[in-house]
């Protein structure tokens, strides 16, 4: 070949390369505009429309990153925000936003999947929902996929196996209810599984334990339940979280070089492995609130890298040996309320200030207003504890149910919405009929707009329950005779007492609203309000907007119509001084069992949930049966409470958890009051400092606890409710129990007292005789 020759040669091969790399680049780019427009122009990709040049190069906000090779997208990183602002129709925050109903996951994946060349993929509280289809596993190159804080639900799809180079899944945060996929084994350089917070069910899948290539494993905050396999055939796992699922066997055989072992809440049960006190990499270990038993090994204490260890809440007994060492990095220390007895080894001595140590609730010889007597340690009658693991299980499987099912009507009435706005393309996301046909119907479209997930458990709350209706002023003006008869007043305006024109008997509160609200805005806050029914929930039967005389634009007062409670409030009771007529501890303990199942429901039966229920004993009220309802709850959503927060730059987030702790901590104070009668105003905080050390014996019990309590409770039971009563209004919240924990305790200090009193009635009887 002459020399002009490879001259043409090269001329023409650069013709026909230049617009290949040219078409290649165009068609990335069309594929990420195509992707920006399935997920609705999020924010964070504002400014695509009008960009002309190389993505690739483009300058990106923090939330977005796009790596690109040989001019092709090999990872695309996208997060969304996890909060939405205030709705501008429904004035209240959504805990998580969803995409609209013409979203459709399956297009979504195909378009994503004609980028071949990503490696990782990471799109985080997008609001992308739906069941993630098969066809994800055309991404062949992928070694990262993250996919968390969406709304996916179903079960893993299998054809992740496929994807043979994924080193990386993290589907945390979303609805995924089948089982841990026994498949996983079959990918050969799996490093990080996390699949927490979803509703997964079902066994650890044994197959986990062949994942030999695996160093993070999280499956917390799931529905697991059953043995969980001996896990030392995992050489490389640094991190287990298994928290907050229904484990019941034996504390397996662990890797040696775990350094976090995170297993707290679960039902774990037997003695603590002396051979867990050869984990010389273990940093923390977390074993609290289990079932426990026997004396925990020495060598744990003295590990040379443990830097927090928490065994609060088992069983365990038996003394501490004196000899027993701490290791050098060991901060932290918690075994409280357990059945410990002796003395503290000195490295566990509390005077100094090199680590934390927490030691209350067991029979120690040290700190005696803390610690029980060391009888109660040493008692045979161990119901409580021997039982746990299951009725804990028993209550988080009727729990966990209802979550799944709540989940189930709440995805099928979404479709069902979808496939009225756009049947055709929304058919394959049909759910079975059996649950179409049994989802309620009434749900403004609006606020399904922006909360996707309203709950059904409400629907089963109250069967036969009053109709929710809307009532004129002129109907609440006649049924209050003008306001005529006042019950009360609070921090929400005052109550009326009326009766209706067929002759049905109601408490009106009249409330005024911070500042006026639109008219739709105010009556989407009502909607979701109604929708709050459950059997211990003071029920609300309708409601009346007053604009001032301009119905069609604002509102700035609103009447509440509810369900009159004949019997007074919880308050009241408990000042009665009547021995005939005060509430005996029996039937104090049903109030308070009562009030914590409406609470629980508040915070877990409906989606976003209502905290910050401003629960006091005038707010529980009693029916002609003295059945427990709770009264004001839910009275945020017509507050401006969420924007304010939002307006300081706190997240949703923390909001939500705070408010949940504002009512563990308040709900304590109402089991104070059910304990030692009603607390003057103001006199809360002064009393917890000064007084609450005297539930630490009999004698200051005596002192303190209602006589009417001491004289028809047993002390089993007096001291299970003081216990929870304690932690609920602990200055440090990160101790607050869960509602789940408050309601589990209640049942079972009611169980022990109803035996107490059989065998009361028994002795009786046998002495009559």
């Amino acid at each position: 070949m002459g020399f002009w020759d490879l001259v043409f040669v090269l001329f023409l091969s650069w013709i026909f390369y230049i617009p290949r790399t040219h078409q290649l680049q165009t068609y990335q780019t069309q594929v990420l505009l195509q992707l920006r427009k399935h997920l609705e122009y999020p924010p964070q990709l504002k400014g695509w429309e009008n960009y002309n040049g190389d993505f690739c190069a483009m300058l990106l906000p923090s939330s977005v990153s796009i790596t690109c090779q040989n001019n092709s997208v090999t990872e695309l990183k996208i997060t969304g925000d996890k909060f939405a602002k205030s709705s501008e129709f429904t004035g209240f925050s959504i805990l998580d936003r969803t995409l609209s109903e013409g979203f459709s996951i399956d297009s979504f994946v195909t378009t994503l999947t004609r980028l071949t060349s990503l490696k990782v993929v990471s799109l985080v509280s997008l609001g992308i929902w739906g069941q993630l289809p098969d066809k994800i596993h055309r991404l062949y190159s992928l070694e990262v996929l993250d996919l968390s804080s969406n709304f996916l639900y179903g079960s893993i799809p299998p054809k992740i196996s496929a994807i043979q180079k994924l080193q990386s899944l993290t589907l945390d945060g979303n609805f995924f209810n089948g089982t841990v996929p026994d498949w996983l084994n079959s990918l050969a350089n799996l490093t990080i599984l996390s699949l927490k917070n979803n509703q997964i069910v079902g066994h650890f899948p044994s197959s986990l334990c062949r994942i030999a290539t695996l160093t993070d494993l999280a499956l917390s905050q799931n529905k697991l339940s059953g043995k969980l396999p001996d896990l030392d055939d995992l050489n490389k796992l640094h991190l287990l979280d298994l928290r907050e699922n229904h484990f019941d066997s034996q504390l397996p055989r662990m890797p040696k070089g775990l350094v976090t072992a995170l297993l707290s809440e679960n039902s774990f049960s037997g003695n603590i492995p002396e051979k867990f006190g050869e984990l010389t990499q273990l940093r923390h270990f977390d074993l609290s609130y289990n079932s426990l038993s026997g004396t925990p090994p020495s060598a744990l204490f003295s590990l040379p890298k443990i830097s927090y260890l928490n065994l609060a809440s088992n069983m365990l007994r038996g003394s501490l040996s004196s000899q027993l060492r701490c290791g050098d990095e060991l901060g932290f220390v918690d075994i409280s309320t357990n059945r410990l007895t002796g003395k503290l080894p000195p490295c566990l001595d509390t005077s100094s200030d090199k680590r934390v140590v927490k030691f209350s609730g067991n029979c120690l010889s040290v700190d005696s207003l803390h610690q029980h007597h060391e009888s109660y340690c040493k008692e045979q009658h161990m119901l409580r504890r021997r039982s746990r693991g299951k009725e804990r299980g028993l209550i988080a499987g009727v729990i966990g149910g209802i979550a799944i099912l709540t989940i189930v009507l709440a995805f099928g009435f979404v479709i069902l919405l979808r496939k009225y706005h756009a049947r055709a393309s929304m058919e394959e996301h049909k759910l079975p009929d059996t649950v179409q046909d049994n989802l309620q119907t009434g749900h403004s479209a609006e606020l399904l707009a922006n909360a996707r997930l309203i709950s059904q458990a409400a629907k089963a709350g109250i069967e036969g329950a009053s109709s929710y209706r809307l009532f004129s002023l002129g109907e609440i003006e006649q049924a209050t005779s003008n306001f005529s008869t006042l019950l009360g007043e609070g921090f929400m305006g005052k109550v009326f007492r009326g009766r209706l024109a067929d002759g049905t008997d109601v408490a009106i509160r009249f409330v005024s609203l911070f500042r006026k609200y639109p008219i739709q805005s105010l009556k989407l806050r009502l909607d979701l309000l109604a929708k709050l029914r459950h059997p211990h929930l003071v029920g609300l039967l309708g409601h009346c907007i007053d604009g001032g005389g301009q119905e069609q634009f604002h509102a700035s007062r609103v009447f509440l119509v509810y369900e009159f409670m004949p019997n007074g409030s919880f308050r009241t009771h408990l000042a009665e001084n009547c021995l005939q007529k005060a509430l005996k501890w029996s039937d104090r303990l049903a109030i308070l069992i009562d009030v914590a199942k409406a609470v629980h429901f508040l915070h877990t039966g409906v989606i976003p949930g209502s905290f910050s229920n401003r629960l006091t004993t005038s707010n529980i009220l009693l029916d002609e049966h003295l059945i427990a309802k709770l009264s004001d709850y839910g009275m945020s959503i017509l507050t401006e409470e969420l924007e304010k927060i939002e307006g300081k730059g706190e997240s949703s987030k923390a909001w939500q958890k705070g408010k949940l702790e504002d009512d563990v901590y308040n709900f304590g104070f109402i089991l104070l009051e059910a304990l030692v009668g009603p607390i003057a105003g103001g006199k809360g905080e002064a009393f917890l400092l000064h007084e609450m050390v005297s539930f630490g014996n009999q004698d200051g019990q005596r002192k303190i606890v209602d006589p009417i309590v001491l004289a028809t409770s047993s002390q089993e039971s007096l001291s299970i409710v003081i216990s929870i009563t304690s932690k609920c209004i602990s200055p440090e919240a990160f101790t607050h129990p869960s509602f789940e924990d408050v309601l589990w305790n209640l049942q079972y200090a009611a169980q022990v007292q109803a035996s107490s009193d059989a065998d009361r009635k028994s002795d009786a009887t046998s002495l009559s005789s």
